[in-house]
């Protein structure tokens, strides 16, 4: 088959751990050369040295996507260690779910995530975006989220930010069509990715699961436990409960992995068999 990652150069943002450190060893190991940026530098390194011990084409570069400087510097690293910006995921982002009535402790949970959800987002796509205008071609992949789809009690922040991201990601593919290619991304739960390390209120959950709450909540501790029904975590079961964030990478990269003149606009990702209700 024909391998459209290959030579690729991609970067990834949110890359010093969980799905986009997945993201950058499943590009380089088809081909591609990433560029790979965290807050982390000791993360980054470790990345950085997994991608090469494999034989795969790597760099670091520590970066705050809330810093329009940093995202303009990684830009700049990109282009002088590659020559070019292919690709950019602009994976980073965190999911402070709380009530209104929790403002006094998810105040500053809720800043941080309009800076890194929302304006980090926008820094990235700013920081990229004449270097594919002048190549004349580029992909910007944007990690959105089912919450981004409809409002739900006890993610109003989290949610707007999400939304906010599939408007940036619309505007931009008007505005740059056939120079620019767009994917929206919008996963349901994956665990394993610690999101859920960023929540404020747990009940928050609600939103997304109203009726379906209390088996979730069983459901999540059997997954963790391994004590859930084989038929649940069998991905050729259509009972299949949970996708994994290694099965949430392959589908990035599978939309990376298109031709130049095939852009996948807005990607779903879920498992048959969940819980969520949006």
């Amino acid at each position: 088959m024909v391998n459209h990652v290959q030579g690729k150069v991609v970067v990834v943002t949110g890359a010093g751990g969980g799905f986009g450190r997945l993201i950058s060893e499943m590009v380089t190991a088809r081909g591609a050369m990433v560029v790979v940026a965290d807050i982390d530098a000791t993360a980054l390194d470790g990345v950085v040295d997994g991608i090469r011990a494999a034989g795969g084409s790597a760099v670091a570069c520590v970066a705050d996507v809330t810093s329009r400087a940093d995202m303009a510097a990684l830009a700049t690293v990109a282009v002088g260690t590659f020559g070019a910006i292919d690709v950019l995921v602009n994976n980073a982002g965190v999911m402070p779910l709380a009530f209104y009535a929790d403002h006094a402790r998810a105040a500053e949970a809720w800043d941080r995530c309009i800076d890194i959800n929302l304006k980090g987002v926008l820094n990235g796509i700013a920081a990229v975006y004449d270097q594919m205008i002048e190549q004349g071609r580029g992909h910007i992949v944007n990690i959105s989220s089912i919450y981004g789809n409809v409002p739900t009690a006890g993610a109003g922040v989290y949610a707007a930010t999400k939304a906010a991201v599939n408007v940036l990601s619309d505007a931009l593919r008007a505005e740059a069509q056939g120079r620019i290619k767009v994917t929206v991304v919008r996963p349901t739960g994956v665990p394993g990715t610690n999101l859920g390390s960023s929540i404020v209120n747990a009940d928050a959950l609600v939103g997304v699961l109203g009726r379906n709450t209390e088996s979730y909540m069983d459901h999540i501790g059997q997954y963790f436990d391994g004590s859930m029904p084989a038929e649940m975590t069998d991905p050729d079961d259509i009972r299949y409960w949970a996708v994994t964030p290694e099965e949430l990478a392959a589908q990035v990269v599978w939309v990376i992995d298109q031709p130049w003149g095939i852009s996948i606009s807005d990607v779903t990702v879920r498992a048959s068999g969940e819980e969520f209700l949006i």
